[in-house]
């Protein structure tokens, strides 16, 4: 259920609908009640894919109690201090140095433990969490990487920002505030966008991405390859790093459709004077396969999992003397 228009400016939007049906057979039901069963319904809809619908079924209220309840549970993350942040060392293919880190947050529950973000990030952006979440991950990571800087450590740090945070919150101030608070060097900052979040609203995108590199801060394209991937809007967007989706790096140097794709993309990024980073580098065979293709940086297990930020910290250390000794 989704239809695409032709502004009168030319440009394109894409609109969809999601929607809840009930079937009343409970004829004592509430109008109360049957708008509760239709949001349910509407919610599993969402959940789905949106663009699409859903009946009710019984089985529904349980699961949004459960997801209310889940939603108390962030709330209280919030206010307690339960979410931590992990970095993930990004590597420069021809020096093999450590340039670089992705922030990543993680949620430490005290009742179930270590939350991944794909566990929870959804249901965050569905409530509106989402917004200070991600402040504060972004006040986080500029503060960590002061604090790194501080002691010798020139690194990039990455952080991601979220289609619902460009559509409900002022991205530029909140890197600006998070930029004075910490002290942080903005041309260390690398800002991250999906390719489906950038093209939600473009016009208003491009605008505020030539305003953030006009800052010194720069800019990447997370999950490459699993969205639009055009020439065109490449051109439109002032990009710094491209980031190959790990589903194409999984089977490389041995699937000749993934390592079409990957050269392609490594071609056209090289072309257009961006950088190119493949995420989910596991393997040695990986590492040399991009290494040959003239793949600038890779980010993934290779190197190491993302870890807290003072093992982080003994990890590059011992990187240092490693290559010292080279």
């Amino acid at each position: 259920m989704s239809k695409s228009y032709i502004l009168p400016n030319k440009l394109e939007i894409h609109l969809g609908a999601s929607v809840g049906i009930v079937i009343e057979s409970d004829h004592n039901a509430t109008a109360q009640e049957l708008i509760q069963y239709v949001d349910s319904a509407l919610f599993k809809a969402k959940k789905e894919g949106r663009s699409t619908f859903a009946y009710y079924t019984s089985e529904l209220t349980r699961l949004v109690v459960e997801r209310m309840a889940y939603e108390r549970r962030l709330h209280r993350a919030l206010e307690n201090s339960e979410f931590e942040l992990y970095y993930q060392p990004q590597v420069h293919f021809l020096s093999e140095k450590i340039v670089g880190v992705e922030a990543l947050i993680r949620w430490n529950d005290p009742e179930f433990g270590l939350i991944s973000p794909e566990d929870f990030i959804p249901i965050a952006e569905e409530t509106g969490l989402i917004s200070p979440i991600g402040k504060w991950v972004l006040e986080e990571a500029c503060r960590q990487g002061k604090a790194w800087l501080e002691c010798g450590y020139h690194l990039n740090m990455s952080v991601n920002v979220s289609a619902y945070q460009i559509q409900n919150q002022n991205i530029i101030e909140l890197v600006d505030n998070a930029l004075k608070e910490s002290g942080f060097s903005p041309d260390k900052l690398v800002i991250e966008l999906t390719e489906s979040a950038m093209m939600q609203r473009e016009e208003e995108v491009v605008t505020m991405l030539h305003i953030l590199r006009a800052k010194g801060i720069k800019l990447a394209i997370d999950d490459f390859g699993t969205g639009y991937s055009s020439y065109s809007y490449l051109k439109r967007f002032p990009i710094d790093i491209l980031k190959i989706d790990k589903s194409f790096i999984d089977d490389v140097p041995y699937e000749k459709d993934d390592i079409a794709i990957v050269q392609a993309i490594i071609a056209m990024g090289k072309a257009l004077g961006f950088s190119i980073m493949a995420e989910g580098t596991e393997q040695i065979e990986q590492i040399e396969f991009l290494k040959a293709q003239g793949c600038t940086y890779y980010q993934g297990y290779y190197k190491s999992k993302p870890i807290p930020a003072k093992k982080f910290e003994e990890l590059f250390l011992q990187h240092i003397e490693s290559s010292c000794k080279k």
